[in-house]
């Protein structure tokens, strides 16, 4: 008998990459008997296949008492491998032994390669002990999967599927609510409209954008208005401040749902993605299907973007410049085909991951769909 799947992870709100990823996810696979175990998200929702599960009050306790035995878990969560928790990965350990489910670990933290060197003993052992117990790994990058080969040395098969899902046609024509276009509308009147998405910490580079964007606007004499996506799930108050400061050119919104994210993006003319620990980036490719030229941090996915290194302040402003300026339309559209294809793909890559496969037909009937929708 095929083993339950179920997707453990955050859902929006907060909107930070993970909680997006598998709110896509789960809406493409939880018409296929996948149960969705959330750790945040709107509980509103009302959705039966959705349980939502304190971990903070280790919730994942009787989650997995009841629903775990002999399941698979697709785990995107960051407390067992990327942030080892002393309390929360025990238990999921010795859990695991018990009720004998099958650990799918996925990894979406591009900066773990990074921070490992910098973990203490306690981490360092726990880091160990949920490696080797770890089923399958899955991870979003090929820079990943070769930290965990040649560096950890795991034995365990390493899947390189990028965090990139299909966006349902739907979802891009959805009007703005009423609000939202209220509080956009000093940025729609600016003669020029450039996008950012992060949250207010420096390594997400909110104040190097508005920099490049503060200079190009006095260099041009022209109105470049600049709006923040604000995921909220992180927040120095006086980094914030030090952004906004003196710049009534800046709009920031938060938490804004994905739907109306589409929506801004096709109306500014260029998108910032300045993170420098980035996985993959999901709203860098996000914004090229909505016709933006994009530029990015040289971290995570970068074809079709225009490039810059993490810190080099003047290539910022140089690759901006030329977005806003001399922008690659032509050169866009063929991106946003090509990573439509390889979006299908990672679905796929999943299904077959999970072991799901018997579904696979259905899911080529919905591409066969999306596809006579968007034709």
């Amino acid at each position: 008998m095929r083993r339950k799947v179920i997707l453990l992870g955050p859902l929006p709100p907060p909107f930070g990459g993970v909680s997006i990823y598998m709110s896509a996810l789960f809406g493409y696979l939880k018409g296929h008997g996948v149960r969705m175990w959330a750790l945040l998200g709107d509980r509103r929702a009302g959705d039966a296949s959705v349980r939502f599960v304190n971990h903070r009050r280790l919730g994942i306790i009787p989650a997995l008492l009841r629903e775990g035995s002999g399941a698979r878990i697709l785990d995107t969560t960051h407390f067992h491998l990327e942030y080892p928790h002393k309390i929360l990965l025990p238990i999921w350990l010795a859990l695991k032994i018990m009720l004998g489910f099958k650990w799918h670990k996925m990894i979406l933290d591009g900066s773990l390669p990074a921070r490992y060197p910098g973990f203490s003993r306690v981490q360092r052992l726990l880091f160990r002990l949920g490696v080797g117990a770890v089923d399958e790994f899955i991870v979003v990058s090929e820079e990943l999967r070769r930290w965990l080969r040649d560096d950890i040395r795991v034995e365990q098969n390493v899947t390189v599927i990028p965090c990139l899902l299909a966006i349902p046609e739907r979802t891009l024509n959805v009007a703005l609510p009423a609000a939202t276009e209220k509080s956009l509308a000093a940025y729609l009147c600016r003669s020029k409209r450039v996008c950012s998405i992060g949250v207010f910490i420096p390594s997400y580079g909110f104040e190097h954008v508005a920099e490049a964007v503060e200079r190009i606007r006095r260099e041009t004499r022209e109105d470049i208005g600049l709006v923040l996506l604000d995921g909220t799930f992180a927040r120095d108050e006086d980094y914030r401040a030090g952004v906004l400061r003196g710049r009534d050119w800046i709009t920031v919104l938060e938490n804004v749902p994905n739907t109306d994210v589409y929506q801004i993006l096709k109306r500014s003319d260029v998108f910032v993605r300045a993170f420098g620990h980035e996985s993959y980036g999901i709203s860098r490719v996000e914004a090229i299907w909505c016709g933006l030229p994009v530029v990015a941090t040289t971290a995570g996915e970068t074809r079709g973007m225009l490039t810059y290194d993490d810190g080099d302040h003047a290539a910022l402003m140089r690759q901006l410049t030329r977005a806003l300026y001399d922008p690659p339309v032509e050169d866009v559209r063929a991106w946003a085909e090509l990573y439509r294809r390889e979006a299908d793909e990672n679905l796929h890559a999943l299904v077959r991951a999970l072991h799901l496969e018997q579904e696979s037909s259905n899911m080529d009937g919905q591409d066969e769909r999306r596809s006579e929708s968007t034709g």
